[in-house]
């Protein structure tokens, strides 16, 4: 009797021991997993994502899709260089300004002068407002509408003759229009992984035979980095 007695203490003691150390157990799991979240959100790349700076400048890779003149079949797809600034004047309006350059080859009209892929490029300086539109810490979608003019350069691989050999435009500054947006992923409290798509849209025209000019509407896309400054509004 006295042996079931004292074995059942001890099995009491031991239940108690036991129940002791898995309260302390899970006591020390949760005070991990609580310094652990801590931990994780301190090192959270998006934590101090904010949109309330008042500079962010971005440059990407750049492609743009036009054609060399009035009248070609062919399209030229050419790259480049898209180099952008944004002022923010209030949390959702800014003013943009834009810088892009253009280059490669283009089909010619057929000619007598043994004329094919001949070298074009273009030069975009345009300027209008930007509206941050839906946007979290993950990203933001950012339309615009830049308006300034772009510089197309189409005779410098024409050996001298005139653009109407390959069917081209004149050299010349043309008002453009560019219409479109920015797709930003962010990556951290300042670095921002871009996607701009746009709509493009030229009026060249040319100085000889009807002189006309003319409205085209072509696609470019560029990709890249923003960075976006300290200073806040």
């Amino acid at each position: 009797m006295r042996f079931s007695v004292r074995f059942s203490v001890a099995l009491v003691v031991v239940a108690a021991l036991a129940v002791s150390c898995g309260t302390r157990a899970q006591a020390q799991s949760a005070a991990a997993a609580t310094a652990g979240s801590d931990s994780y959100a301190a090192i959270n790349p998006l934590a101090g994502v904010r949109y309330d700076n008042r500079y962010d400048l971005s440059v990407g890779m750049a492609y743009d899709h036009m054609k060399a003149g009035p009248n070609l079949l062919q399209g030229a797809d050419l790259g480049g260089l898209d180099l952008s600034a944004s002022y923010w004047l209030s949390r959702h309006w800014g003013v943009e300004g834009s810088g892009r350059g253009y280059f490669g080859t283009s089909g010619a009209t057929p000619n007598t002068k043994s004329i094919n892929g001949p070298f074009v490029s273009e030069y975009f300086f345009t300027a209008g407002p930007e509206w941050l539109g839906p946007h979290n810490r993950h990203g933001a979608l950012i339309p615009h509408v830049l308006v300034g003019g772009v510089y197309g350069r189409f005779e410098q691989d024409l050996r001298g003759n005139s653009p109407s050999v390959a069917g081209f435009y004149n050299n010349q500054v043309a008002p453009a229009v560019i219409m479109g947006g920015h797709m930003d992923l962010n990556r951290s409290a300042h670095w921002v992984f871009r996607i701009t798509p746009d709509a493009v849209v030229t009026h060249y025209g040319i100085n000889y035979g009807n002189r006309i000019t003319q409205t085209d509407v072509n696609f470019a896309i560029s990709v890249g980095a923003e960075y976006k400054f300290q200073k806040r509004r």
